[in-house]
C-alpha cells in the first residue's frame, strides 16, 4: 500500500465540532422511548442491554446515559 493510500483514525472520526452535535442527538429520547425504558427498568433492573435490546437504533451505553442524567435531575 503507498503512503498516500494509508489513512490514519483520525481520517475517518468527525471533527470535535460534528461529534458534538451527533453526540447530543443521541441522547434525545422520544416520549415513548422514555416510558417504554421506565416499564423495562421496573421489570428488569439494570440490565441495559436488554431493555436496549427493545429499542430500535438504541445502545447500552446510551440509555445508562439516559438514566444516570434522569436520576440526577429527580433530585
Amino acid at each position: 500500500m503507498a503512503d498516500s493510500e494509508i489513512r490514519s483514525f483520525s481520517d475517518y472520526s468527525p471533527d470535535d465540532s460534528q461529534g458534538k452535535v451527533l453526540k447530543e442527538a443521541e441522547t434525545e429520547f422520544s416520549e415513548d422511548e422514555e416510558a417504554l425504558i421506565i416499564r423495562m427498568f421496573n421489570l428488569l433492573g439494570e440490565r441495559w442491554s436488554l431493555i436496549a435490546g427493545r429499542i430500535p437504533g438504541r445502545t447500552a451505553e446510551e440509555i445508562v446515559k439516559y438514566w444516570n442524567s434522569r436520576s440526577s435531575t429527580s433530585q
